[in-house]
C-alpha cells in the first residue's frame, strides 16, 4: 500500500500501482471527468501514470494553467493528425500549448488556404468523435531514430538527435497515429470540448532565419463551447479595438518604415502624450519627487560599473566617439545614480526621491515589434529612490499607494506578482534575500494578494510587477518596484549616518507607467479610442445645421478653446445626420449641434458619444459641466 496526500492536505491509502485516474474515480466521478492531467510530487503527468511510492498528488483540471495546456497540447496532436490523413506529404515539425492556445508547424508543398483550415477542423471533429486513446510508450535512441526515419519525419530525427545521451525518449499513440512528445496528455481525444483553428502563419524551423520556411497553423481549445464562443468574441473585440488601426484613424501616431519601432506622434497624439506626464509631474510633484534629466548617451565605462554591459548589451545600442565605447541608454537608473552622487548626503536628506521621464532604446528584433506595444525607443516614467535601510518598507508602501492612485484613475484592475532571482544575476544571496523579504512585507503590510514568479527578478534584484486587466478582460504588466542593494555597492553610493560615519543606502527603481508610448496603446485599446473626456484630444466639436449659425459657431469654438476646453467647429455644407455620426467615429466626447433656434436663443443642443441627446443647455452650464467632469478625471458611464 502507499499513501497518497492530496492538495487540501488530506490523504488515503491505495494499493501500489493504481493510476492517478483510478485515484480520482474512488474520489469523486466528477473529479474524475474534470481531471485532464495530474501533479504527482509537483511534476505535470498523465492521467494514466501508476503510483508507485507515497506521493502528493492534484488533479489538473481545465482551470489550471497546466491543465489547459494539457488539453491544447493534445488538440496540437489531434491537428497533426488531421493533417496527415488529409496530405500525408507533410512532414511534422513541433506542435505546443502556448497562452490561449496552441499551434502545429507543417513542411507542405503549397500554402495552406481559410479552406484547409475548414476540411482540418472537420477531420479533427471526426477523430474526437472516434475517442481514441492515447498511449504513452519509450523507444531507446537508436530505435527511435529509426522508427521516425521509416515514417520520413526528419524534423523529428534531428529533434531525436538533439537531446542529451540519458534523455527519456517518449512517443504517443492515437489510433493509427504516433508523435514523439514528452507529454503529458488526454487520456483521448474525446476530452477535447471545444476548439478552433485561428489562422496560418510562415514561421522559420526552429525559429532561425537560415532554416527553411514551415507553415503554422495556430489554433485554440476549451472546456466549453460558451468559453471559445467568449474567447472568439473576445478576440474581434481586440480587433475593433487594436490602437495601430485606431491610431491611424484618430490620428494619432505612426510607424513609418523610415524608422521602423521608432514611433512618430501627431498633434492630437501629443495632447494626450502631453496630459499623461502633467498629469505624472503633478502627482509625483505632490509626493515629494525632484524631477531630472539625464543624457541619452553615456560611456561604456559607466555602463561597465553598472553591469548593464555584461548583462544586457544584445539589447544596447553603440557607437564610438573619440574612439571610447558609448551606448544609447537602454535604462536610465546610472544616470540617476549618476545625479545621486553628485553632492554628499546626509541621513536627513533621505528618502531622495528622483523622477524622470527619460528616452530609452533597446534592440528589438524586427519581427518582434507590434505598433506601440513593442517598439525600439520608448520613454520610461522612471524614478529612483534612495533611502537608508529602515525606511524600504515605508518607501515600497508608498510607491504601491501612488501605482495603485494612478490605474484607479483610468479604472483598471490589477494583480501584482512578486519575481525573484534570476540565474543571470548579480549579488549575494543575503542581499537577495533580504530584498525580496523587503517586497513581500510590503504587500503584506498592505494586505495585497500576489503571486510569486520564480526566476524573473531584474538581474540585480527582485521585484514588484503590477498587471493590469483592460475592459476586455485581457492583462498588460506595466508598473515595476525592483529593490536594488547592488547598484549602490557597484557605484559605492553613502550618506552620512547619525554616527558621523559613512553608510550604504538602498536604492527602488520603479515605473508606474512602465513606458508612456505602450501605456497610450493600452489606454487606446482598453478605451476603444474613446478615452475620458480629460485625456481627449478634442474635447468638443461643433457642429452646424446651416450655414447661417457659421458665425456663432465659430464664437463658441473660439470661447470654449480660450476656456482651455479643446474644441474644433464644423462649418461644412453637409446634413447635420453625417456631421454627427463623423463626430462619433472620431469618438469626440461632446457634440454641441446649432442651427437657427439656438442662435436665436443663445443657447447649444449638447449631444454626448454615448448617452445620446442631452437636451438644450446654456454656456455657462456646458462650460461648468465639461470643467467638473475634468477636474474629477470621470469616465464614461460604460467605462
Amino acid at each position: 500500500m502507499i499513501q497518497v496526500t492530496f492538495k487540501d492536505g488530506s490523504s488515503r491509502e491505495f494499493e501500489k500501482g493504481i493510476s492517478a485516474l483510478d485515484v480520482a474515480k474512488s474520489l469523486s466521478a466528477g473529479l474524475a471527468r474534470q481531471a485532464l492531467s495530474v501533479e504527482i510530487d509537483g511534476e505535470t503527468r498523465d492521467l494514466t501514470t501508476p503510483l508507485e511510492q507515497d506521493c502528493k498528488v492534484t488533479f489538473l483540471t481545465f482551470a489550471d494553467d497546466m491543465g489547459r495546456w494539457t488539453m491544447r497540447h493534445t488538440a496540437s496532436h489531434v491537428l497533426a493528425q488531421a493533417m496527415k490523413k488529409l496530405h500525408p506529404e507533410a512532414k511534422l515539425a513541433i506542435g505546443p500549448a502556448i497562452d490561449n492556445g496552441f499551434y502545429y508547424d507543417f513542411d507542405l508543398d503549397g500554402t495552406l488556404s481559410t479552406d484547409d483550415l475548414t476540411a482540418l477542423e472537420k477531420e479533427m471533429q471526426a477523430i474526437i468523435k472516434q475517442d481514441l486513446k492515447l498511449e504513452r510508450f519509450e523507444l531507446p535512441r537508436e530505435e527511435a531514430i529509426a522508427f521516425m526515419q521509416e515514417k520520413g519525419e526528419p524534423y523529428k530525427v534531428e529533434l531525436i538527435r538533439d537531446l542529451p545521451e540519458d534523455a527519456v525518449i517518449s512517443f504517443y499513440r492515437q489510433g493509427d497515429f504516433v508523435d514523439l512528445c514528452a507529454g503529458p496528455h488526454l487520456i483521448s481525444t474525446g476530452k477535447i470540448k471545444a476548439f478552433k483553428l485561428m489562422s496560418v502563419a510562415g514561421a522559420y524551423w526552429r525559429g532561425n532565419e537560415k532554416n527553411k520556411m514551415l507553415q503554422r497553423v495556430y489554433g485554440t481549445a476549451f472546456d466549453k463551447k460558451s468559453e471559445l464562443d467568449a474567447y472568439l468574441f473576445r478576440l474581434e473585440e481586440a480587433k475593433k479595438r487594436d490602437h495601430r488601426k485606431l491610431g491611424r484613424e484618430l490620428d494619432l501616431f505612426s510607424i513609418l518604415d523610415e524608422g521602423p519601432g521608432f514611433p512618430f506622434f501627431h498633434p492630437k497624439g501629443m495632447v494626450l502624450r502631453n496630459l499623461l506626464e502633467d498629469f505624472w509631474r503633478s502627482e509625483h510633484t505632490r509626493r515629494g519627487y525632484q524631477e531630472v534629466k539625464t543624457p541619452i548617451m553615456l560611456n561604456r565605462q559607466l555602463w561597465e560599473r553598472s553591469g548593464h554591459w555584461d548583462h544586457y548589451r544584445e539589447n544596447m545600442y553603440t557607437t564610438k566617439i573619440d574612439d571610447v565605447d558609448f551606448a544609447i541608454k537602454p535604462m536610465n537608473c546610472p544616470g540617476g545614480i549618476l545625479m545621486y552622487e553628485r553632492k554628499i548626503h546626509s541621513y536627513r536628506d533621505l528618502p531622495v526621491r528622483m523622477g524622470e521621464l527619460g528616452l530609452v532604446h533597446r534592440h528589438e528584433l524586427s519581427g518582434a515589434l507590434h505598433g506601440l506595444m513593442r517598439v525600439r525607443c520608448f520613454t520610461q516614467d522612471d524614478a529612483h529612490i534612495f533611502m537608508t535601510p529602515d525606511q524600504i518598507k515605508d518607501e515600497i508602501v508608498g510607491v504601491i499607494d501612488l501605482t495603485s492612485h494612478f490605474y484607479d484613475i483610468f479604472g483598471f484592475k490589477f494583480h501584482v506578482e512578486l519575481s525573484t532571482r534570476p540565474e543571470n544575476s548579480m549579488g549575494s544571496d543575503e542581499d537577495w534575500e533580504r530584498a525580496t523579504q523587503a517586497l513581500r512585507d510590503a504587500l503584506e503590510a498592505k494586505g495585497m494578494d500576489y503571486m510569486v514568479n520564480e526566476g524573473d527578478g531584474a538581474f540585480y534584484g527582485p521585484k514588484i510587477d503590477f498587471h493590469l486587466e483592460d475592459s476586455i478582460g485581457r492583462t498588460w504588466q506595466c508598473g515595476t518596484i525592483q529593490l536594488d542593494f547592488q547598484l549602490p555597492e557597484r557605484f559605492d553610493l553613502s550618506y552620512v549616518g547619525q554616527d558621523g560615519e559613512k553608510h550604504r543606502p538602498v536604492m527602488i527603481h520603479r515605473v508606474v507607467f512602465g513606458s508612456i508610448e505602450r501605456f497610450i496603446g493600452i489606454l487606446t485599446e482598453h478605451f476603444a479610442g474613446a478615452f475620458p473626456l480629460w485625456l481627449s484630444p478634442v474635447q468638443c466639436k461643433v457642429l452646424t445645421i446651416t450655414s447661417r449659425a457659421d458665425e456663432y459657431a465659430q464664437q463658441l469654438c473660439d470661447e470654449l478653446n480660450d476656456m482651455g476646453i479643446r474644441t474644433e467647429v464644423d462649418l461644412r455644407n453637409e446634413k447635420i445626420g453625417f456631421k454627427i455620426r463623423e463626430a462619433q467615429v472620431e469618438k469626440v466626447p461632446y457634440m454641441l449641434v446649432v442651427g437657427d433656434k439656438e442662435m436665436e436663443s443663445g443657447v447649444i443642443a449638447v449631444r454626448h458619444r454615448k448617452a445620446g441627446s442631452l437636451g438644450v443647455m446654456g454656456k455657462a452650464d456646458l462650460v461648468a459641466k465639461i470643467q467638473k467632469e475634468v477636474a474629477e478625471k470621470a469616465l464614461d458611464p460604460e467605462n
